[in-house]
C-alpha cells in the first residue's frame, strides 16, 4: 500500500565515519538519502545493484575503475553493477541514491561491514 512519508520521519543511521544514511525500500529498489561530512570516504566496493547517485547540495569526488568524476549539485551519474567505486565528499553534501535491485544487505540490516562485497 502506498503511504506518504517524509526524510524527516525516516530512521537515520551511521553507515561509516562521517556519513549518515536514510532509506526507502520498495519492492524492487531501495531509495537512500547520504548526508557526508566534508572529508567523508567511502572505501573503493562494488556490489550487484545498480546505483543513480544525485547531488542535492554539495561536491562529491567519484572514482569508478581509475576515472575521477566530480559531482556537483544537480549532477548524476549512473554506475553499474559490479563496477568499482569509491566517494570523498569535498564539502559537507546531500545525495540521493537509487539501487536496484533493491539493497537487501540494507534491507535486512546484515551490513556490518556495509561495503562487502555481495
Amino acid at each position: 500500500m502506498a503511504e506518504k512519508t517524509s526524510w524527516e520521519l525516516i530512521e537515520s543511521e551511521v553507515l561509516l565515519a562521517g556519513l549518515r544514511r536514510q532509506m526507502l525500500n520498495g519492492e524492487k529498489l531501495t531509495l537512500a538519502r547520504m548526508q557526508f561530512e566534508a572529508g567523508a570516504k567511502v572505501p573503493r566496493h562494488h556490489h550487484a545493484n545498480e546505483q543513480v547517485t544525485i547531488v542535492v547540495e554539495g561536491l562529491l569526488l567519484l572514482t569508478l575503475d581509475d576515472r575521477e568524476i566530480e559531482l556537483g549539485e544537480g549532477e548524476m551519474m549512473l554506475i553499474p553493477a559490479n563496477v568499482p567505486h569509491s566517494t570523498e565528499a569535498l564539502e559537507e553534501t546531500i545525495s540521493t541514491e537509487i539501487f536496484a535491485p533493491r539493497r537487501e544487505d540494507w534491507v535486512v540490516k546484515d551490513d556490518g561491514d556495509p561495503l562487502r562485497t555481495k
